[in-house]
């Protein structure tokens, strides 16, 4: 690493009274044994700093200047200790056998994902600690797998990025993202060893994905009204109908732009219930904020809420409230202007070390409208918004001025908040208000701003409070209704095209004429590549549900482009006015990521992993058992 600033950050004070973690700076010739401190190991980093060193603590990237990848920390003249960091052995192979390993790899965890495909797809037990869950969710299973072969195991981590990425994108489709990478690797590879150049084949891939998705938003329809919103959800979580009508209701209730939640219920029934709240269109500022490590979302419940205009790097400012809320044993939240420096370090390290329960997002917007949402915020959860030009100090506020949250859900690009009801009358009355100044303003842009804060404001959040007889149905449960909820709003924003693969598949018949524009030979064998691979997500359907998908894929083809199988009533049909419908964006970025994975993966000469060492256990192998150790 590079040489740290010679202004380090430290853990320098003791835990105060409300067992906070308190950082300040010290030069680097501050001697550690003067601070009268015992060693203590930072939690962020969970390397030891040892006592007759001066001090020079790693943090957080946030609070040092350093380059990564290097082997040592070096110190300054006169200052640091050296920190020496050093790599287990690696093992190395390369060409065929890589890439080779890395199709067995991603074979497994595809074969694995592919079987929950379709209306009539199975279910797959996870036994994580014991507890078993039966899960019908592709990017689940996909991140619940670890291969002991680590050569395998980076082949499957590719899939598990493919359907985490489409998961992030579009909120479902992930397991048709995990075959379609299969297959597009599967092909690839075979061409490759056959000869090709992977850089021209990952080119043609590349140009034939591109125009598809063109083409793909020429298809697409818009969303028309109640039935196409039931339809996709009920495909989304599974063919369930009652899942359907539930998101088809919820939205109902606050409109195409509003905001859904899912909870646990305390009872076995499923019902909604709309809420005052909004959605603010920032996320967490740093992901060591997050509580639900598996969805990688901060997750609080009766929140206080901090919000101000203001920049806040010092300690100071935010050390006093940090010590109230873990007094009162209460998250919280911070929305600002920004956080950073001291201040976040000072976040992040009291969150890691299970001090106290808090995040941090950035307000969203500019100027005057981000001020404007900053005080929506204030209304909504009844704080005290603390502005920068009235004076108003962050260091100076008290736990009078925070507002309270019944549920906040921060993921890394959005932010939902749910009000308590003591707030109901003042959100009404600043809707009143804003739709007052909305009537009397002469400029369209102001009264365009005016009308989104209305909505919202107004328009609430709908609750789905999930209720089911058991753990493992609740989780399940959860899941799809997660699953529909993401596919419907992806639905709503770029269309939706047949289901059941079909699209798909009729996709492939445009792939010719795309592959006669190409001059480089190698670059239409991948165009060819994508045509196989598209019909592979449909052909699983069917095998799936018991029938041979290669005579469903053949008649799919000679059918129009709304025309395709489907699998739970087995007949050919119009998908779109059967309702056997997806949506445009889940199709697009499955297709997209995994044509941008298989890329990587052709490209591929060598492979690095770390070497397992097998430890002797003193006891002889016998034929038939496994080696001990590892």
């Amino acid at each position: 690493m590079a040489a740290i600033q010679h202004q380090c950050v430290a853990v320098a004070a003791a835990k105060a009274a409300s067992g906070v973690v308190e950082l300040r700076r010290f030069s680097a010739g501050t001697d550690r044994r003067k601070l009268a401190l015992a060693p203590q190991q930072c939690a962020a980093s969970q390397l030891q700093l040892k006592s007759n060193q001066r001090v020079g603590a790693y943090l957080q990237r946030c609070t040092l200047s350093a380059k990564r990848g290097q082997s040592h920390v070096a110190g300054q003249r006169g200052g640091f200790g050296k920190l020496v960091v050093r790599a287990g052995a690696k093992e190395i192979v390369f060409d065929r056998e890589s890439r080779s390993v890395l199709q067995a790899g991603i074979d497994k965890l595809a074969d694995a994902v592919g079987v929950t495909l379709g209306p009539r797809g199975r279910n797959v037990v996870l036994d994580e600690a014991g507890e078993p869950k039966v899960i019908n969710d592709g990017v689940t299973i996909a991140r619940a797998i670890e291969l002991p072969n680590s050569m395998e195991n980076a082949g499957a981590a590719l899939i598990r990025e493919v359907a985490s990425k489409t998961n992030d994108s579009a909120g479902d489709g992930t397991t048709t993202a995990c075959v379609l990478a299969r297959e597009l690797i599967k092909f690839g590879l075979l061409n490759v060893s056959s000869g090709a150049n992977p850089i021209a084949i990952k080119k043609g891939i590349d140009k034939t994905t591109a125009a598809l998705v063109e083409e793909l938003k020429r298809q697409a329809r818009p969303v028309k009204g109640r039935d196409d919103i039931k339809a996709v959800a009920s495909i989304s979580a599974g063919n369930d109908d009652f899942i359907g009508t539930m998101i088809a209701d919820a939205l109902e209730r606050v409109g195409p732009d509003g905001v859904l939640s899912i909870e646990s219920s305390s009872s076995y029934e499923t019902t909604i219930q709309v809420e005052e709240g909004m959605e603010i269109e920032k996320g967490y500022i740093s992901p060591h904020f997050v509580t639900n490590q598996e969805k990688l979302l901060v997750e609080f419940e009766n929140c206080k809420v901090l919000v101000t205009d203001a920049t806040i790097t010092s300690i100071k400012e935010i050390i006093s409230m940090i010590e109230k809320t873990n007094q009162l044993s209460v998250p919280l939240l911070i929305i600002a202007e920004d956080v950073s420096g001291e201040a976040l370090a000072t976040l992040v390290v009291n969150k890691l070390r299970g001090i106290v329960q808090v995040a941090a997002i950035k307000a969203h917007g500019y100027g005057p409208s981000k001020q404007a949402l900053l005080q929506d915020i204030a209304i909504l959860t009844g704080a005290e918004f603390l502005a920068s030009d009235l004076g108003m100090s962050v260091g100076d506020a008290s736990v009078y001025q925070l507002g309270v949250a019944r549920k906040v859900t921060i993921s890394d690009k959005k932010t939902t908040i749910i009000s308590d009801n003591a707030t109901r009358e003042e959100i009404q009355a600043r809707v009143a208000q804003l739709k007052r100044d909305m009537a009397e303003t002469p400029s369209a842009r102001e009264a365009q701003m005016l009308a989104q804060r209305i909505a919202k404001l107004s328009g609430g959040v709908a609750v789905i409070k999930v209720g089911a007889a058991t753990e493992v149905e609740l989780e399940d449960r959860k899941l799809r209704i997660e699953d529909a909820k993401n596919a419907t709003f992806s639905a709503i924003a770029e269309g939706i095209v047949p289901g059941g693969g079909a699209a798909l598949v009729h996709l492939s018949s445009f792939v010719p004429a795309i592959k006669n524009t190409f001059k480089d030979p190698e670059e239409r064998l991948g165009a060819d590549i994508v045509q196989k691979a598209l019909l592979a997500p449909a052909s699983l359907i069917a095998r799936n549900a018991g029938v041979d998908g290669e005579v469903v894929v053949e008649k799919i083809l000679d059918c129009e482009w709304a025309v395709g199988y489907n699998a739970m009533s087995d007949t050919y049909e119009n998908l779109l006015e059967s309702g056997v419908i997806d949506p445009a964006k889940v199709t697009r970025c499955a297709l997209q990521n995994a044509a941008s994975v298989a890329g990587m993966v052709l490209s591929t000469q060598a492979i690095v992993v770390d070497k397992i060492k097998r430890k002797s256990s003193g006891v002889p192998d016998l034929p038939g058992m496994p080696q001990l150790g590892y």
